[in-house]
C-alpha cells in the first residue's frame, strides 16, 4: 500500500491519550498566567492572596468534576504520589484505628500494586474475570471471614490498560457493611464517564491532570468528607495542603489542573459520544483488515475512549515501532515502564492466552482525536498487517 500524502508529509497520528493527553491551549493559557503571579501562595500579602485565589478556584473546579467538596481536595503532584499517600494502615477515620489488611484489584495500576504502604503478608488480591472485572463474590466471602479486622480495598473506576469499568459502587457497599474502607483510582475514568462520589461510594477517591489535557506533575487526592485523616504522611515540613502535603505548591500546574478540569466536565456528554463512535469506526477497520483481531475486554462496559486489541501473528514490541515509523504512537499498555514493552499483569489477570498478550496494543483517544486520525490509524493499521502476511508468505 502507497503512503497517503500525510505520512508523505510526516504528519503524526497519536492516539496514546491514557498514557498522557497532549496539553490542551486553553490550558496552557491559564498557566502562563499563573506562571507570572509572584507570590508564595501561603503569604498573606496582596501578592500571595492572588495565588491563593488561583489555588482555591482550581480546587473548586476538580471537585465539581467528581461531585466533591471543595475543601477535601488536596494537591498532590500526581496519581502515583496520591495513591501512596492513602494506602496506608494510617488512613483512617477520625477516632478509630487503620486498616491491618489491603485489598487490591488484581489489575490495578502499578502505583497501586506497588505504591501502598503495607507489609506484603497483609496484601491480598482480588481476582477478575475473563473481562478484567473484579470478583464482588471473593470480595464479599472474604470479607466476612475477617471478622474484627479493618480492611482497606483499593479498586479501580477504570483500567489504563482495556479500557474496563469496574463495579465500584457495589463493591464499596460491601466493603462497607463490613466496616472497611474503599479508595478508587480514578485517573483514567475522571473526564471521560460521569464521575460521583458520593453516588460511588467511595472514602477516598485519587486523580491525574494530565489524562484530561492537563498538565503533567499535578494529581489530587479527594476524600469523601474531613472526618479521615493520614496518620503517617509522605511529605511532611510546612501546613501546605492542611498538613497532608508540605512544600511550596505548584500554582501553575495547579491552576491548568482545575482549568482541564473545568473544560472536561462541560464537554463530558458530547466528548465521550463522539470518541464512541470514533472509537466504534477505528474497530470496525481494524476487522475489516485483520478480521481475526481480538479486542480485550470487548464484553465488558469500557470507557467510550479506549481499545486494546491483538492481531494474532503480531508482536506489541514488533507492531509499535512498525505503526510509530507509519506515523502513529500506540501503546502496549501502560505508560510507566522505563519505556519497555513487557509482559502486562493486567492481561495475566485476566487469563489472556501468552500467545494473544504478547500482541496486545492499545488505542486510546482524546481532546485532539479527529476521524481523520482514525483513518490514519486504519491506513497504518493496513500496512502493517500487509507486511506481517507477505513475511509469513515468504516464509511458508
Amino acid at each position: 500500500m502507497r503512503l497517503t500524502a500525510a505520512m508523505a508529509a510526516g504528519q503524526r497520528t497519536y492516539l496514546d491519550h491514557n498514557a498522557t493527553s497532549p496539553l490542551r491551549p486553553e490550558v496552557a493559557e491559564v498557566m502562563l498566567r499563573a506562571l507570572q503571579l509572584p507570590g508564595n501562595a501561603s503569604s498573606v500579602h496582596t501578592e500571595g492572596r492572588a495565588a491563593r485565589a488561583e489555588m482555591e478556584t482550581a480546587r473548586e473546579r476538580v471537585a465539581r468534576l467528581i461531585g466533591a467538596r471543595t475543601k477535601n481536595v488536596i494537591f498532590t503532584s500526581g496519581g502515583t504520589e496520591a495513591a501512596n499517600l492513602v494506602l496506608t494502615p494510617g488512613f483512617r477515620r477520625l477516632g478509630q484505628a487503620g486498616a491491618t489488611r489491603l485489598l487490591l484489584g488484581a489489575a490495578e495500576h502499578p502505583c497501586v500494586l506497588n505504591g501502598h504502604r503495607f507489609r506484603s503478608d497483609a496484601v491480598e488480591i482480588i481476582p477478575v474475570n475473563g473481562n478484567g472485572i473484579v470478583d464482588l463474590a471473593w470480595l464479599e466471602a472474604h470479607l466476612q471471614r475477617t471478622g474484627d479486622e479493618r480492611v482497606l480495598v483499593s479498586i479501580q473506576l477504570a483500567n489504563n490498560e482495556t479500557g474496563v469499568l469496574q463495579p465500584v459502587a457495589e463493591a464499596a457497599r460491601l466493603v462497607h457493611e463490613h466496616g472497611g474502607l474503599i479508595h478508587t483510582d480514578a485517573v483514567q475514568a475522571a473526564g471521560k464517564i460521569p464521575v460521583d462520589m458520593a453516588a460511588l461510594g467511595v472514602d477516598v477517591l485519587t486523580l491525574s491532570a494530565h489524562k484530561i489535557g492537563g498538565p503533567k506533575g499535578i494529581g489530587a487526592v479527594v476524600l469523601a468528607s474531613d472526618q479521615f485523616e493520614i496518620a503517617d504522611r509522605l511529605i511532611r515540613g510546612g501546613g501546605q495542603e492542611k498538613g497532608f502535603r508540605a512544600g511550596t505548591e505548584n500554582v501553575a500546574a495547579i491552576a491548568g489542573f482545575g482549568a482541564a478540569a473545568e473544560i472536561a466536565l462541560v464537554n463530558l456528554e458530547q466528548e465521550a459520544g463522539r470518541l464512541r463512535a470514533l472509537r466504534a469506526e477505528a474497530e470496525v477497520e481494524l476487522r475489516r483488515i485483520a478480521p481475526d483481531t481480538v479486542v480485550v475486554g470487548a464484553q465488558a462496559e469500557r470507557l467510550p475512549n479506549t481499545f486494546a486489541f491483538a492481531i494474532p501473528g503480531l508482536k506489541a514490541e514488533t507492531a509499535l515501532i512498525a505503526f510509530d515509523l507509519a506515523g502513529v504512537a500506540l501503546s502496549s499498555g501502560s505508560a510507566c515502564s522505563s519505556g519497555k514493552v513487557k509482559r502486562s499483569h493486567v492481561l495475566d489477570a485476566m487469563g489472556v492466552e501468552p500467545a494473544v498478550a504478547e500482541g496486545v496494543l492499545r488505542v486510546s483517544l482524546g481532546w485532539s482525536t479527529t476521524k481523520e486520525d482514525v483513518i490514519r490509524f486504519a491506513e497504518a493499521c493496513e500496512r502493517v498487517v500487509g507486511t506481517l502476511y507477505k513475511r509469513k508468505a515468504s516464509a511458508a
